[in-house]
């Protein structure tokens, strides 16, 4: 049930950083423009390759619902595994705890598409960032809506309405690609199928996860997305719950411990902010009660993530004195 109590707004917060953030974001965007080295865009799936690596965005939603951008922050992406975000809490409304009977909320330390721990731990994935946990997610979802054409619509409709924007879309390319290539994605699901982790066939599941991950974004419209996480689970602009206030807590948990994979604890140790990556370039990071930041640049590290992003984020956090601790 939507609750209608107002809207949310930091206890301050917001006010003071407005009249400075515009410059902060302009001057990162001219540090990232000169950096000669910007990582390499993820080759394995071929539209993300081609993207040109000069390519930088960055855009902040304020509680306040003032948003301000700069680069390329218009420009829609693939935002690939930072869908995850989205899918986790659609499911959680749907399941609630239930969910975690079937994947944990641990740092796998491994990489995002490993197979290693998922053997080791018999079916049960360490968290619902990585690749195989983001599969049972899909499955609960796809359990729910019966079909995957209405699973796919249902995450589609659930983020046009967070980020208030109808013409949020999948890109077909990316999505054909994802599934003509992602070999280790369906040994994932079918191992995961083999535990009877799983409760749909793996061939419709994986079809439900390579379109999520193909939904493409800009930088302003994945900010916009991701403000209830930054207002207490409720949509800044209209004080409407999206989610409960305990749920947001635990999300933003889970993208602090989890959300960069392998380079989770590097990430929080620079910034201390609750985040989540994608392997098209993308990062969406949470200021509790102040700003949801959208940053993409595709040249990413070797842990799979945004390079450049990293660098940005780091330095608005630092320049913002933004950080949960």
């Amino acid at each position: 049930m939507i609750d209608r109590e107002g809207p949310v707004l930091a206890a301050g917060s917001a006010e003071i950083v407005g009249p400075r953030l515009q410059a902060v974001l302009d001057e990162i965007v001219c540090d990232m423009s000169g950096r000669a080295e910007r990582g390499l865009p993820a080759d394995y799936i071929p539209p993300l390759a081609s993207v040109d690596p000069a390519c930088f965005g960055i855009a902040v939603a304020l509680v306040d619902n003032r948003v301000f951008t700069a680069g390329n922050a218009e420009q829609a992406f693939s935002i690939q595994s930072i869908s995850k975000l989205f899918t986790l809490t659609l499911a959680l409304g749907m399941l609630g705890d239930s969910l975690w009977r079937r994947v944990g909320r641990e740092p796998s330390g491994d990489a995002f598409n490993s197979i290693v721990l998922l053997e080791y731990e018999r079916g049960i994935p360490r968290n619902p960032f990585l690749n195989a946990g983001s599969l049972v997610v899909a499955d609960a979802l796809l359990s729910s809506a019966r079909a995957p054409r209405e699973t796919i619509g249902e995450i589609l409709r659930f983020l046009r309405f967070v980020a208030e924007d109808d013409g949020i879309a999948i890109d077909p390319v990316v999505a054909q690609a994802e599934k003509a290539t992602g070999y280790r994605n369906a040994a994932l699901a079918n191992y995961l199928s083999s535990f009877g982790n799983l409760t749909n066939h793996p061939e419709h599941v994986l079809g439900v996860y390579v379109h999520h991950c193909a939904i493409a974004m800009s930088c302003r419209q994945l900010a916009m997305a991701g403000r209830f996480l930054a207002a207490r689970g409720r949509n800044p602009a209209t004080g409407h719950s999206v989610v409960s206030e305990e749920r947001t807590r635990r999300v933003n948990a889970l993208m602090m411990t989890c959300g960069h994979y392998d380079g989770s604890g590097d990430f929080a140790f620079r910034t201390g902010l609750p985040s989540k990556s994608g392997v098209g370039g993308g990062i969406l990071a949470i200021v509790p009660a102040v700003a949801s930041i959208a940053v993409w640049s595709p040249g990413l590290n070797a842990q799979g993530n945004s390079l450049l992003g990293i660098e940005a984020l780091d330095i608005l956090s630092r320049r913002m004195c933004w950080s949960v601790f």
